[in-house]
């Protein structure tokens, strides 16, 4: 394939179709070598003889489809101590492309990737081809570039650029798919599937379909059945074994003599290499799941085993593939109705604390779900003690219980003078919160606005509210520490003085959550004054480090898999509302306050808590009002420069999260704050 040079993108009228312009970004090829680097991390070097600086697309492949690591790119510079890093796009497909600039004051270019990782393309752009790349996308964007540019913003110039020219919305994922998948190079499994089709006697073009898929398989199955929602029909395909479904069987009916059941619905299509990814994901697992196209031909690309969502929306889906002593020693006797038999799957996996392998690839276009969110939450009722499953806004809803009597909380609020803020937000805890027991500790960083002070006075008159003056240097860090120490309640709160109750139940939704055993710290929906989201969950490596996701897109964006709809498993929150048992803050030691005074130690936090066995939840069902750092203000100049101390190691300090973050698909960008492809 020739393509075409820069120079073309000036010729592009705004006729052309969006397939060429895509065409446009590969660039033209330049020389380049990898060699080894003395470094134990970064331990490849990327040498480009002809184009050492500037915009440089690099094309490349990784085999990893299970927990697959992004590569990151190291620019050591003359003008910075500090290295620059970019996370680049995963292969999941087979190849990735990553669009970027290389700075002029570039030093030294390094790579940290895989065992698998094959560069196989340098492309070179030049400037004027993206600037005219970005004007025929998004006119403004180009605009907005050219001005980051002559105030001297590198970084905002850059990726302005590159959320325009490097990112693909998630609606054309067909077009982006097909420019990226490669076979991967897959070991032979030792492992006898059997393949067990669900099917109706209305449906037989269906199950057809999914039968000739089957046959198709380089993995082929070691036995096929097909079990029927009621009589089996008077002329079965032969190509299967076929027999009514008995609710009565038990889990061995369902693997007769195979290692592993595969679960499909007729009208399921899988992949050619379905079954031979999924038997190789199973080797260090007890179930495998895999992307999939929906019946309306979108993309469902999941995260990594994430227990709350899956009991919610039964996202994991189909195929699944499933280990013959997991089945046995989980699914219940007798099986029930045939409708129910992946939530019973699924469910199993959560009670049972499962090993689950998520193969981060479409495998399979699929028919359409059995069960909408009312039959789940009936289904669910039926097999859960706890939680109890409830439906609300079309979405099932999973209510942890309360332990009784209820714990007391103690909410922690870090300020500094901000009337108007503090005063509101004491208001909503103390007035506007229908949970009963708590206590209101306010950690002053030296306030002495008089009005302020007063308003301390007033507050004092209320036997909840405990004052702590502490006019030392501004860490935040420290200062949520020290309010902790001076917390009576089993459940701690973090409250920032910016944020405002919308709701008398917040507290509640949240305590539930961080009495779970196996949850560590809960966040809350944050909305900005304008009602568009502020905070749904962190995912750590947006951004390059960590970020919010869909910030600023409108207050009821359902998000991709209708995660935004249900609680579920994220990788952290942010501490302008985040709860957790005080026991569980103080086995990890709370929050770092001397290497991360002031960003990213609620991050850092969270993710110690994951390294220590407890998940980070966000839920829904707790919404407030933020104004983001409204009382500190952007960081510059001084405050900038410690900003970028603080990045740096929180970036050697979790690089391996920032490269798989499991809750992010590794296909979705890193650059945009929404749920695009890259």
């Amino acid at each position: 394939m020739t393509l075409p040079s820069d120079a073309a993108a000036r010729r592009v009228d705004s006729g052309s179709s969006a397939a060429y312009r895509d065409r446009l970004w590969p660039g033209r090829a330049t020389r380049f070598r990898l060699e080894p680097a003395d470094d134990p991390v970064f331990d490849r070097r990327l040498v480009l003889p002809d184009h050492p600086t500037g915009w440089v697309v690099l094309s490349y492949r990784d085999g990893a489809t299970v927990a697959p690591r992004r590569p990151v790119l190291r620019v050591l510079r003359h003008s910075s101590e500090t290295p620059q890093d970019f996370v680049l796009p995963g292969a999941s497909q087979g190849v990735a492309h990553w669009l970027g600039l290389i700075p002029p004051d570039a030093q030294e270019i390094r790579l940290c990737a895989g065992p698998d990782f094959t560069l196989e393309r340098v492309g070179a752009r030049r400037e004027i081809g993206v600037l005219a790349q970005c004007l025929l996308r998004r006119p403004w964007r180009c605009v907005g570039a050219l001005y980051e540019r002559a105030r001297g913003s590198e970084r905002r110039y850059r990726d302005t650029l590159r959320g325009t020219c490097a990112v693909t919305p998630l609606a054309r994922f067909d077009a982006w798919a097909a420019a990226r998948t490669r076979p991967i190079p897959m070991a032979s499994a030792n492992l006898r599937i059997r393949c067990l089709v669900l099917s109706h006697p209305a449906e037989p073009a269906a199950l057809a379909a999914t039968l000739d898929a089957l046959h198709a398989q380089t993995h082929g199955p070691d036995a096929i059945g097909v079990v029927w929602d009621g009589a089996v029909p008077g002329t079965p395909d032969a190509r299967a074994d076929h027999r009514s479904w008995d609710e009565r069987a038990g889990p061995e009916d369902l693997v007769a003599r195979s290692d592993a059941l595969c679960l499909l619905r007729s009208g399921d299509i899988p992949e050619p290499d379905a079954l031979a990814l999924l038997a190789q994901a199973l080797a260090d697992a007890d179930l495998a799941y895999g992307d999939a196209l929906g019946p309306d031909g979108r993309p469902r690309l999941k995260p990594d085993w994430s227990p709350d969502l899956a009991l919610a929306t039964g996202y994991p889906g189909r195929p699944l593939l499933a280990a013959r002593p997991f089945l046995a020693a989980s699914l219940p006797a007798p099986l029930g109705p045939m409708v129910q038999l992946e939530l019973a799957l699924e469910s199993a996996a959560v009670s049972a604390r499962a090993r689950v392998a998520h193969v981060a690839r479409p495998l399979a276009r699929n028919a359409a779900d059995p069960l909408d969110p009312p039959a789940r939450v009936s289904a669910l009722g039926a097999r859960l003690k706890t939680p109890a499953a409830t439906l609300r806004n079309g979405a099932v809803r999973l209510l942890w219980p309360l332990p009784d009597p209820a714990p007391m909380v103690s909410i922690v609020i870090p300020s500094r003078d901000r009337l108007e803020l503090i005063s509101r937000v004491c208001r909503g805890v103390l007035h506007e919160t229908a949970y009963a027991p708590l206590e209101l500790i306010i950690v002053d960083n030296g306030s002495t606005d008089p009005a302020v002070l007063a308003h301390y006075e007033t507050l004092r008159r209320d036997p909840r509210v405990r004052i702590r003056i502490d006019p030392q240097p501004f860490n935040f860090a420290a200062m949520v520490n020290d309010g902790v120490a001076l917390a009576s309640g089993a459940v701690i709160v973090l409250l920032n003085n910016d944020v405002a109750v919308l709701e008398p139940s917040w507290l509640d939704a949240m305590v539930r959550q961080a009495c779970r055993p196996e949850v560590g710290a809960v966040g809350a929906k944050l909305l900005y004054g304008d009602g568009t989201l502020q905070h749904a969950g962190v995912v750590v490596g947006l951004g390059g480090r960590a970020g919010h996701i869909l910030r600023r897109r409108p207050g009821d964006t359902p998000g991709h898999l209708g995660r935004l709809r249900v609680a579920h498993e994220v990788s952290a929150v942010t501490a302008a509302c985040l709860a957790v048992s005080r026991e569980k803050y103080q086995a990890v030691g709370g929050f770092d306050a001397e290497s991360f005074p002031v960003d990213f130690n609620d991050v850092d936090f969270c993710l110690r808590l994951g390294a220590a066995g407890w998940k980070s939840v966000w839920t829904p069902d707790a919404t407030l009002a933020h104004l983001e750092s409204v009382s500190r203000g952007p960081s510059v100049g001084p405050e900038r420069a410690r900003f970028e101390r603080e990045a740096a190691r929180f970036s050697e300090r979790w690089r391996d999260v920032i490269r798989h973050d499991p809750f992010y698909h590794p296909a979705l960008s890193l650059t945009t704050f929404g749920e695009d492809l890259e």
